[in-house]
Formats: C-alpha cells, sequence, structure tokens
C-alpha cells in the first residue's frame, strides 16, 4: 500500500499534472498546425511553384515503382524517397517551433515586467528620521 501513496503523491505534483496537460495541449496543437501546413501553406507554394502537390513528390528508389502515381501507392509496390512529404513535416517543425518561441518570449516578457515593477520604499532608519527632523529645525530656525 505505501508504493501506491507513494505513486499518488508523485502523479499528482504540479510538475507531472503540468507536464500531462501540455502532452495533451500540445497533440491537439499539432494537428492544427499540421492543418495550417496542409491545407493552407502547402496549397498556396504549391501554386506558386506550377500547381504542384507537394504530398505525392517522390523519387522512385525501386525499379518496380512507376514515376507518377501517389506516393501511398508507390510505397506499396517499392521503395520511395518521399522527399514533398519531408518538406512537409520541416515546415510543420518550423511552424510549431516559431509559434512555441513566440510562446516563450512573451512569457518571458510578463515576468521581466513583473520583477521590474516598482516595489515600495523600505520605512526610514531611525537615524534617517532624526536627521530628517535635524534639518527640519535648522531649516525653521534660518527661516527667523
Amino acid at each position: 500500500m505505501g508504493m501506491m501513496k507513494e505513486f499518488k503523491e508523485f502523479a499528482m505534483r504540479g510538475n507531472v499534472m503540468d507536464l500531462a496537460i501540455g502532452i495533451i495541449i500540445g497533440g491537439a496543437f499539432s494537428g492544427l498546425v499540421n492543418s495550417v501546413v496542409n491545407d493552407v501553406v502547402m496549397p498556396v507554394v504549391g501554386l506558386a511553384v506550377g500547381d504542384m502537390d507537394f504530398s505525392n513528390l517522390y523519387v522512385p528508389l525501386s525499379s518496380a515503382v512507376p514515376q507518377g502515381l501517389a506516393l501511398e501507392e508507390a510505397r506499396k509496390l517499392g521503395a520511395v524517397l518521399a522527399w514533398g512529404n519531408f518538406i512537409t513535416v520541416v515546415l510543420n517543425f518550423l511552424i510549431l517551433a516559431f509559434i512555441i518561441f513566440m510562446i516563450v518570449k512573451g512569457i518571458n516578457k510578463l515576468k521581466r515586467k513583473k520583477v521590474e515593477a516598482p516595489s515600495v520604499p523600505p520605512a526610514p532608519t531611525k537615524e534617517e528620521v532624526l536627521l530628517t527632523e535635524m534639518r527640519d529645525a535648522l531649516r525653521t530656525i534660518a527661516a527667523k
């Protein structure tokens, strides 16, 4: 029973829960980035270079694979170098890395502002209070 208690304490720590939530959100975010790349970026890139579908670009590495088939069909026939798919995956990575960079940059900026916030000045020491009273008394005497 002791091991179950230790495991429960471990699993319920803030860091473990934060990590689990991060993984779940990351998975959902990955789907969003894939959609942006596959449904928005790559069609525009394909149109810009002559109405190409990057996801089906490959080089046959086997004589059994004819050129011009869809990538999935070509893979069934033999080895292919799927360079178009690789470009799509690299774009997914770059977009995701840029978004994470922007999030971390924003968080760091917020942390810096929190640190730079003005703090309440410390109360004057007894010596400072005494010197202030003496200064005020001398000014009063000098003014008469």
